[in-house]
This record gives C-alpha cells, sequence and structure tokens, in this order.
C-alpha cells in the first residue's frame, strides 16, 4: 500500500465560515473528505491521525475540524441546539465542498459524522460519490448511557472522567496500554478551551434523546440516497448500538455494503487500522 506521511495544515474562509483543514496525497488522486465524532476535545486529527497516513498515496485525504471543534471556531450567532448545529454543520461541509472545486468526493464519516454525511448526501448528492459510514447515528436508536455521559461530559469535566469515555471507545480497556492517560491528558486539554467548551454547550443539551432525534434522517430522505454505502461497525459498540447500521442497511436506497468487527467497540479505525484502512481503500477504487 503506498502511502504518503506529509500532513499540511490550513485554513479554508468560505461563506461565512473557517475552516481547519488537513491534508494528505496529492490533489490529482481521487478526493476523501474525513468527517470526525462528536466527542469533547475531538478533532479530524484525533479521529484519522492512522488513516491519513496510509491513505495518502492513493487519495487526495482531507480532514475538516467541524464548526465549533479544534481549529474551526463557532459561528457569531452560536446555535442553540443539536437542530442548529445540523444546519451549521451541513453548510460547512457542503461550501466547503464547493469552494475547494472537489469533483464526486468520497465521505468518511465517524459517529455524528456518518450522520452528517447522509444529510449532506441527500441535500447536495451531486457533490458525492461513495460513502463509509462508520458506528453512525442518523437514524432511530435508543441513548446508550456511554453517550449520555460523553455528551454531558461538562455537566462534571475531569481528566478522569475523560479518561473514563476513552476506554469506552475501545473494546479492550487495556488496548490502549500506557497510552490511555497520555490521550486523555491531551483531549481533555483541548476539551477545556474556553470556546470549545461554550460551543459544545449547546450543541447537546438535555435530554439528549432530543438531541439524537434531531440528527435522523426520515425514511424518505434514506431512500433517496443511492450512493454505494459501506456500514462499518464494532458489534460491542457501547457508545452507539450496531442496530443503527442494522437500519441503514435496510432502509437505505442505494447499494449498501457491511463490515462488523467483532470484539470491537466504538474505534473501529484505531482498534483495527489496517483492515479499516484496506476496507476503505477497497470500497473507494484505490490501489
Amino acid at each position: 500500500m503506498k502511502t504518503q506521511r506529509d500532513i499540511i495544515e490550513e485554513r479554508v474562509v468560505h461563506n461565512g465560515f473557517e475552516t481547519f483543514l488537513r491534508r494528505s496525497g496529492s490533489p490529482t488522486l481521487p478526493a476523501m473528505l474525513l468527517i470526525h465524532g462528536s466527542g469533547p476535545g475531538a478533532t479530524g486529527w484525533s479521529n484519522w491521525q492512522y488513516l491519513m497516513p496510509q491513505l495518502g498515496g492513493q487519495f487526495h485525504c482531507l480532514a475538516l475540524d467541524l464548526c465549533g471543534y479544534g481549529g474551526s471556531p463557532a459561528p457569531d450567532a452560536m446555535p442553540k441546539n443539536t437542530a442548529e448545529w445540523l444546519e451549521v454543520w451541513v453548510a460547512q461541509i457542503v461550501t466547503l465542498v464547493r469552494k475547494l472545486d472537489l469533483d464526486r468526493v468520497h465521505l468518511v464519516g465517524n459517529s455524528l459524522g456518518g450522520a452528517l454525511a447522509l444529510h449532506v448526501a441527500l441535500r447536495a448528492p451531486d457533490l458525492f460519490d461513495r460513502i463509509a459510514l462508520m458506528g453512525p447515528v442518523g437514524v432511530p436508536c435508543r441513548l446508550t448511557r456511554e453517550l449520555d455521559l460523553i455528551w454531558g461530559f461538562y455537566d462534571g469535566p475531569s481528566e478522569e472522567r475523560m479518561r473514563l469515555a476513552m476506554q469506552w471507545f475501545a473494546y479492550d480497556p487495556a488496548f490502549l496500554g500506557d497510552r490511555l492517560g497520555e490521550i486523555a491528558a491531551a483531549r481533555f486539554k483541548a476539551a477545556m478551551q474556553p470556546e470549545i467548551r461554550a460551543a459544545f454547550s449547546s450543541m447537546f443539551p438535555a435530554p439528549r434523546e432530543k438531541a439524537l432525534e434531531a440528527l435522523e434522517v426520515p425514511d424518505a430522505g434514506l431512500r433517496m440516497i443511492r450512493h454505494p454505502m459501506l456500514l462499518i461497525h464494532g458489534i460491542e459498540d457501547a457508545i452507539v448500538p450496531l442496530e443503527t447500521s442494522l437500519t441503514l442497511m435496510k432502509r437505505l436506497g442505494g447499494p449498501v455494503q457491511t463490515h462488523f468487527y467483532n470484539r470491537s467497540s466504538h474505534w473501529t479505525q484505531v482498534e483495527h487500522k489496517d483492515s479499516f484502512n484496506t476496507l476503505i481503500a477497497e470500497f473507494f477504487g484505490g490501489r
């Protein structure tokens, strides 16, 4: 597998947004837009750091920070709830793709990013080609205790609470080994930046069942999404239950492939990084 380890960082100003973006691979290669999840302190790099160097030899990989995360500031008029944030993120993604003049970009969406991939594919279908979703929300599902506590992180933020959340992402808490403390400390530091904390406070307010509902794509919309789709899920996902991928498999309007990992939770791109990268490359037609 060809690799391309140089990561380029830049800020892209577009349609009132200032998006922090990381790139790997040549712009002459097929474009792949990577959308991260919703955890406090998350960024494009925290989610995709094992994919971008490995697939940069085959794809033009672009990992954005969603507004309110990492290096992408929240709008001046702060959204008040999940539904308003959804509109901001969808507009950010669609206008970014148009600003960069990307042609039929592939999408990879993790968790919240999976729901966003579905929404942008429905609203601007001609911009996107193939789509891979990992542990996605976006359809009716139960709110797990773990997701409720992650979205409620700022009810009592602490490095220990962040450490606990990181353990839920992996099936085997020992998987991270000595790196757990380092990862948790870095995520906690990122999450406690005042502007990040302020933005997150309105993203997923209680009752958080309503936040999940706000991210759903109606069944009629799912049937209209005809892009080839790959659904990846850990069978023991403690944060987003496997049932979401099973529901999508039945309701999406286009061809769907699935790949489920046993002994895996919500971090398949980390727990099974080599296999995950191969899946993505093959599905998107890389060599």
